[in-house]
């Protein structure tokens, strides 16, 4: 069985990852995230042997090496992590809490480097030639008002991403970014219409990025199709400009 971690694996677009991953049977998916939302324990209905739920806060990061060595490391050789899960604090720079702050880069930035450090290690001792993918936003290429903090997040895995990747690459291991536009999920739910009007007129295509078209662009960079493709970012966003 080739496990992929899936961080995130609740709700929206880690939702859809997970059901892509799983739609392969070769595969198997350990997902991550703070609740056991409804879909989550669907998943465990119709998959008991190829999908395992660690209900784990990653806010926690000095925790995760407990979590990976007494929980992940049992289930199986790891081939692949999706660093999904995200913590959105949106304020306008001046109204910066450090608290609140602080809170958003453990979510999205310390626990995705910490997963992908055991990751690695992982593959490395079972001389696997795995993936990583990390998703970042659309937000850290072109400004929104309120989101300069969120963005810096992104902006930081991707350039851990790249760097990442050249590290790596002579033992066959792989990382890339996955750039998304605003999809219609929990995070932009709090965006009234005439918000998400003004941010779609942005798009060449003048509406919402689709959901499954961004989890089968994570699946194709985790998969063998995309051995060659390491240290890029590849935009799902329906043509931001």
């Amino acid at each position: 069985m080739k496990w992929i971690i899936v961080t995130g694996d609740s709700k929206g677009l880690g939702k859809e990852i997970v059901k892509q991953i799983l739609s392969d049977s070769e595969y198997g998916v350990i997902g991550i995230s703070r609740s056991n939302e409804q879909s989550v324990l669907e998943l465990i209905d119709m998959y008991p042997k190829r999908f395992k739920h660690l209900s784990f806060d990653l806010e926690k990061v000095m925790d995760i090496k407990e979590l990976y060595t007494k929980h992940i490391r049992k289930i199986g050789p790891i081939y692949g992590l999706v660093n999904n899960s995200a913590l959105a604090y949106d304020d306008i720079i001046s109204n910066l809490n450090v608290e609140s702050l602080e809170r958003m880069f453990k979510v999205n930035v310390f626990s995705s480097m910490h997963l992908t450090k055991y990751a690695i290690r992982d593959m490395l001792l079972n001389k696997i030639e795995g993936s990583i993918v990390h998703i970042s936003s659309v937000s850290a290429h072109t400004g929104y008002k309120g989101l300069s903090m969120y963005a810096a997040t992104k902006g930081a895995m991707e350039a851990f991403s790249k760097n990442t990747a050249r590290e790596w690459g002579s033992k066959g291991i792989r990382s890339n970014c996955v750039v998304p536009g605003f999809m219609e999920t929990s995070m932009s739910a709090s965006l009234s219409n005439e918000q998400k009007d003004r941010i779609y007129k942005r798009t060449s295509m003048k509406k919402e990025t689709d959901v499954g078209s961004v989890a089968s662009s994570v699946v194709f960079l985790l998969s063998d199709k995309s051995r060659s493709i390491t240290g890029t970012v590849i935009h799902v966003d329906n043509g931001t400009i």
